[in-house]
């Protein structure tokens, strides 16, 4: 297994491509948790932090699929540096006028999200071109599932670390330094400057017209919603019993979960389509959720969060391969950005929405909530079975229908399991 993705991270240009797109996506990735401490460093309330930290992932979440689509039109480079240092500088705004003139603050986070760079669905459409063979490509997903955990765990350390040696001003400065960076890393790659999106239709929906694509939006919703909601209900858990680090735990368990989960998915190859498999992998992870509502003692209960995020991680890489079949042509780091903006919105909701919940019924509500998520998402698939079907079409010239970018098999799947 470590011989595979050794082998993957030695083509060229994909050990940095992948390094550059997470150390990009740090400051997205610890945004809630910096704007939350700088804010009360700064005298402002727990409501008000939470507020700039919601306008923040609101714009994240319009500008992402928006900025998508403009990479498409006029590639990497253009876009993707300017979008980081426009988004490092609203954070730096943030960080200048503090909370002495509101409106500033909102206007800073406001050209923070919006402005975040879509990396993570403009590293998933360079891989083909970098990798070339299908098998390690369909590895490269993977990878980049797991390597996100470790980010997601990694990035609230670097912030705490920030604050203790300087002070949460400049946590903020570095992180976003860091992160512009990291896109600067990118989009100076040749890959990147290289890459162009295929020609597309043009269309005002863009991505959204692929019925395929929105099947998915609608599933990775739920998704998140359990993700999210599962954050909240893991502190309620760890104040019943007594708090100290066990929300922490939980948590942890979940993340090494979707670690392992990850790298054994993406080690070897899977027969089959991915739309079915994918059926398959969501419907495993919504069954791993549905025990947490047991809560067990402490060690039970991080024994079932550890088993919860197994099949994360290769669902999240599965939905980008049935992403990559599904997307219009022209439209790959759009319709990426979407997927991504959409678990986002649904890990939100899923955090608000269990809030009400857990005050009614306690962690046991709060992780039935996660359950019922992970059940709609596989409702949502089930019922619309008919609109993942193959995209592959042959055309009367031989080449493929549109939908499939790259008029391939799906990377790493054996002949005779063809998709």
């Amino acid at each position: 297994m470590a011989a595979g993705y050794a082998e993957l991270l030695r083509t060229r240009h994909a050990a940095r491509l992948l390094a550059g797109t997470l150390v990009g996506r740090l400051p997205n990735a610890t945004a809630a948790l910096a704007v939350v401490l700088f804010a009360r460093a700064e005298g402002g309330s727990y409501a008000l932090a939470g507020a700039l930290s919601a306008v923040y992932g609101v714009c994240n979440a319009i500008g992402q699929p928006l900025l998508g689509r403009a990479v498409d039109l006029y590639g990497q480079p253009r876009v993707m540096l300017p979008a980081s240092v426009l988004s490092a500088l609203g954070m730096a705004l943030l960080a200048a006028v503090g909370l002495d003139v509101l409106w500033l603050a909102y206007a800073a986070m406001v050209i923070a999200g919006f402005f975040t760079p879509p990396l993570e669905g403009g590293l998933r459409a360079l891989w083909p071109g970098v990798l070339k063979r299908e098998d390690r490509v369909h590895a490269a997903y993977a990878l980049d599932a797991v390597a996100q955990e470790v980010m997601f765990a990694v990035g609230p350390l670097l912030v705490t670390l920030c604050v203790a040696a300087w002070s949460e001003g400049m946590a903020l400065l570095v992180i976003n330094l860091i992160g512009v960076l990291g896109a600067l890393s990118v989009v100076v790659s040749g890959p990147s400057r290289r890459w162009r999106s295929g020609p597309r239709e043009a269309h005002w929906l863009g991505a959204l017209r692929s019925a395929g694509l929105l099947v998915l939006i609608g599933a990775f919703f739920f998704v998140g919603l359990a993700m999210g909601s599962i954050a909240v209900a893991a502190v309620a858990y760890a104040d019943e019993r007594g708090g100290g680090m066990v929300s922490s735990a939980l948590l942890s368990a979940l993340g090494v979960g979707a670690l392992a989960g990850g790298l054994v998915y993406g080690a070897r190859e899977w027969p089959g389509r991915p739309e079915s498999r994918l059926r398959l992998l969501v419907a495993l992870l919504a069954l791993g959720y549905l025990p947490l509502v047991l809560v067990p003692g402490v060690v039970g209960m991080t024994a079932l969060t550890g088993v919860a995020g197994v099949f994360l991680a290769p669902a999240l890489a599965c939905a980008f391969v049935v992403v990559d079949r599904h997307a219009p042509k022209g439209t790959v780091t759009e319709a990426f950005s979407w997927l991504v903006t959409t678990f986002g919105v649904g890990s939100a909701l899923g955090a608000s929405v269990v809030g009400p919940a857990v005050e009614g019924g306690g962690a046991v509500a709060g992780f039935a909530v996660a359950g019922a998520g992970g059940i709609a998402a596989l409702l949502v698939l089930l019922s619309t079975k008919r609109f993942l079907g193959d995209p592959v079409r042959p055309t009367p010239d031989g080449s493929t229908a549109e939908n499939d970018r790259n008029g391939t098999v799906e990377p790493g799947f054996r002949a005779g399991h063809q998709a």
